[in-house]
């Protein structure tokens, strides 16, 4: 493995640094030779300011300007690290000081791990305007469902107006559809005045492939690593110390500037390190220093479909992250209720997966997997349940369906009473997808706005390999305006998706009042033909997830008794 350069790189940070009367524009280009900075018209040299970073004070230049760097060839591109895109990812970037937001909730300090009930929401189709704003002033409704924590899908621009998130390209700034870095501060600001921590999924393992100009000014990326777009990045090269500053400090940036309390890591599997520290324990170490310096309350979870506990464990051994998505109890139920079988739902579908979900976190502990044809997964004994972020829907497992179906649409309605009760109530930290509360039936598709129609097609041929059911000859186009209009929430409180969200309101609300045992340890978990039993002292959770009768309960039903 080639050496790093960690012990020769200087500790520069990436992007434009303001000063009362000047902006230092800094930005590392160790492949370019003459390289400028464009502000008000006017072109600013950069001079080499040592291990291939170049800068340049510009006099006069402040909050608001656009500035963009021109290439020897005249060339223009966005700054790496930029703050803010006004004009969309391939246009001039824009100087953005974070200070100037005056917070109105600042004493609010985080949440507690156990205290966490996520909410995942899409911003573009949570509300009609499709805005941070808008969906800011939904944020009440949240709070009376009980909700603690909003989870925001990736906002990092992308090309176009429509997006999942996850073709993002600038790791520092915010999607200006969505109304840009300053609405997020007031995203924030607002929850925070309601009790509501927010998370933040950010994408570390890849870059967009439209309006990624990153390899223009660096050796960003490396052919030793290999994504669906191409070349890797490359964490642990000759150069990886640069690069690894340049994504933690984005990390960084949105716990310190923006106040955000959780940071949800996208797929860390796939983050490709071979460096002796992990990528994803350096990020851990750095955002929660910067909590703790703030006395505040950060978290860090990860999406890794390995079921393996190093995510968890604390260093040197492990990457220290507060917390895992952990699939199995969304495989078990789905796989047992649906009868769907494919892909990585083949090692799932009897009733004893969903126990062991409930009684351990992970299903696979070191069993071999059909689907991986090998041994998967390690031990959790001594992890505690909240650790493990489960659910019965999140974007992927609707999302990467080629229609897009919801569980209201795939299964009767009675059975989403117990399936909810046994993520709301179960032993992990529960996470609801937006819409789920009251039975949202209209689908979450893929949808993207690529100004590249062959890359537009390459990406929903490549989308093929990644559906969890058949039916992939029906795929709605993604970049058809009408596959994200479709995707757009259609709030409904009137019969029984009324009566739906007052069961998740009353799950809600006994997870609140016994808490403490839940936190404390795993349930006593006992099954009864299809009948769930969870014990806890003074709470007792059944669940009925059979069309028939089972254990004393009727079809699709469920008992909650305190006591």
């Amino acid at each position: 493995m080639p050496e790093r350069e960690d012990r020769r790189a200087s500790p520069r940070p990436h992007g434009p640094e303001m000063s009362r009367h000047a902006v230092r524009f800094r930005v590392w280009a160790p492949a370019v030779d003459g390289l400028a900075v464009r502000v008000r018209g006017r072109d600013h040299p950069l001079e080499d300011d040592g291990e291939g970073w170049r800068v340049a004070e510009v006099p006069g230049a402040g909050h608001g300007d656009r500035y963009a760097f021109v290439l020897p060839g005249g060339e223009t591109r966005p700054d790496p690290a930029s703050r803010r895109q006004p004009d969309g990812v391939h246009g001039p970037s824009q100087i953005f000081d974070p200070a100037r937001h005056a917070w109105r909730n600042g004493g609010f300090t985080g949440r507690a791990l156990e205290e966490l009930v996520f909410y995942e929401l899409h911003v573009g189709t949570f509300t009609p305007e499709g805005t941070l704003d808008a969906a800011a002033e939904r944020l009440p409704g949240l709070v009376e469902l009980g909700v603690t924590c909003v989870q925001l899908m990736p906002l990092q621009p992308f090309p176009g107006d429509r997006n999942w998130g996850y073709d993002g390209v600038a790791p520092y700034a915010v999607h200006e559809a969505y109304g840009g870095p300053a609405a997020l501060q007031r995203f924030v600001d607002r929850a925070h005045g309601l009790g509501l921590a927010v998370c933040l999924d950010v994408v570390y393992n890849h870059l967009g492939p439209e309006g990624n100009y990153l390899a223009a000014f660096a050796p960003y990326f490396t052919d030793r690593h290999h994504t669906l777009w191409g070349d890797g990045l490359d964490f642990d090269g000759p150069g990886a110390g640069v690069v690894r500053r340049f994504m933690i400090g984005a990390a960084v940036q949105w716990v310190r500037d923006f106040r955000v309390d959780v940071l949800r890591l996208d797929a860390t599997h796939a983050i490709q390190d071979g460096a002796p520290r992990h990528l994803v324990a350096e990020l851990c170490e750095a955002v929660h220093d910067v909590g703790r310096r703030a006395g505040r309350r950060v978290h860090v979870v990860a999406e890794n479909d390995e079921n393996d506990r190093k995510v968890l464990d604390p260093p040197p051994e492990g990457w220290g992250c507060s917390a895992v998505w952990a699939d199995d109890l969304h495989h078990a139920l789905h796989a047992l209720v649906t009868g769907e079988g494919g892909k990585f739902l083949a090692d799932f579908g009897r009733k004893e997966d969903v126990a062991a979900a409930l009684a351990g976190g992970f299903v696979y502990q070191g069993q071999r997997s059909a689907f991986r044809g090998r041994p998967h997964g390690t031990p959790t004994r001594g992890l505690a349940p909240a650790r493990f972020v489960t659910c019965a829907q999140n974007h992927d497992q609707v999302g990467n369906r080629p229609r897009g179906e919801r569980l209201s649409t795939l299964v009767p309605w009675e059975a989403l009473y117990p399936i909810s009760t046994l993520v709301l109530l179960g032993s992990g930290t529960p996470l609801l997808f937006m819409g789920e509360e009251y039975g949202e039936t209209r689908p979450f598709l893929y949808f993207t706005s690529h100004s590249d129609p062959g890359l537009a097609k390459a990406v929903s041929e490549g989308r093929k390999a990644e559906f969890i059911a058949e039916g992939v000859e029906a795929v709605p186009d993604p970049q058809a305006e009408e596959t994200f209009l479709r995707s757009r929430l259609a709030p409904r409180r009137d019969g029984r998706h009324g009566e739906l969200l007052a069961h998740y309101r009353r799950c809600l609300a006994l997870r609140r009042r016994h808490l403490p045992a839940i936190a404390a340890r795993w349930p006593e978990v006992t099954l009864d033909g299809a009948a769930v039993t969870l014990r806890r002292p003074g709470l007792l959770v059944r669940a009925n997830l059979g069309a028939a009768p089972a254990g004393g309960l009727g079809p699709w039903s469920v008992e909650l008794r305190e006591g």
